[in-house]
């Protein structure tokens, strides 16, 4: 496998992202100096890079992202929590598609720092689209919670919670800033550990690298009255039958966990209490 070599059109400092994590390149050169030296002086064909811009290279902060399946359940709520979801954002211990592993505790100054309303909630990590706002963000032995509220008062907040409701967007991504001081790589330099970085949003995208972390709750706006009179139309029941079968349903989705054997057993569940009324 060659070593990469810069696209046309191609900026010094996307280049110098793929060159320092391409796998050639990391067997090669272990040594971060050594690869930062290397992708500089052929980016700029063959011009040694001097050891000062080698320097600022090495130490300027890098951003990065860390992206996470969510899977969305809906649930019956009051009005006052609409729009609300909670899960986790990333998970410790885990390696995404980039190979960059989270390690536990790499959130915690920067969520000192921030707090949860400094940390941007975007869609699709655009800054020119924020989309909510987070309420608490934590470190748990797990990884990194999240609780948030959309903004239904948006357009862009709107399509999102209906989005994500129906599964169409079931992603979480953090943006962050790393610099050399806040990561190393494994023995074997293939995976990047992330140690302490500087946590700046978590996005709603539709396509995550990692499976691991999940969105594991998303507030409906249907109250138990609300799916009485949807059954009543649909279901042609008798005010009584959809009473039960309204409060059967708010029960069974709210106890829906985020994987299919779970899911099978609500349903199995809403089945044995429409049937014993």
């Amino acid at each position: 496998m060659p070593l990469p070599k810069p696209n046309s059109g191609e900026s010094e400092t996307a280049f110098m992202s793929r060159c320092m994590d391409d796998e050639k390149m990391r067997g090669e050169y272990p040594d971060r100096d050594q690869r930062v030296a290397v992708c500089m002086t052929t980016f700029r064909g063959g011009k040694e890079a001097s050891m000062s811009e080698t320097e600022n290279a090495i130490d300027e902060p890098e951003i990065g992202y860390v992206d996470y399946e969510a899977q969305i359940k809906a649930e019956d709520t009051d009005k006052e929590d609409e729009g609300t979801f909670e899960g986790y954002a990333s998970i410790f211990g885990n390696k995404d598609l980039g190979n960059d592993v989270v390690v536990e505790g790499a959130f915690a100054k920067s969520i000192a720092r921030r707090g949860a309303k400094g940390v941007k909630m975007l869609y699709q990590h655009d800054a020119k689209q924020p989309i909510g706002v987070y309420d608490e963000i934590i470190e748990d032995d797990r990884g990194l919670r999240v609780k948030g509220r959309l903004a239904l008062a948006t357009q862009r907040g709107r399509e999102v919670f209906e989005l994500m409701k129906m599964g169409a967007i079931d992603g979480l991504s953090i943006g962050f800033k790393v610099d050399s001081k806040g990561y190393h790589y494994d023995d074997r330099g293939k995976r990047r550990m992330l140690k302490e970085v500087d946590l700046m949003e978590i996005s709603a995208v539709t396509f995550p690298m990692n499976p691991r972390a999940r969105v594991q709750g998303v507030k409906s706006d249907r109250t138990v009255r609300e799916w009485e009179e949807i059954l009543r139309d649909a279901g042609d029941l008798s005010r009584q039958e959809a009473k039960v079968a309204a409060a059967a349903v708010a029960k069974s989705l709210s106890q829906r966990d985020a994987d299919d054997e779970n899911l099978l057993a609500s349903i199995s569940q809403l089945t044995k209490i429409m049937k014993s009324e």
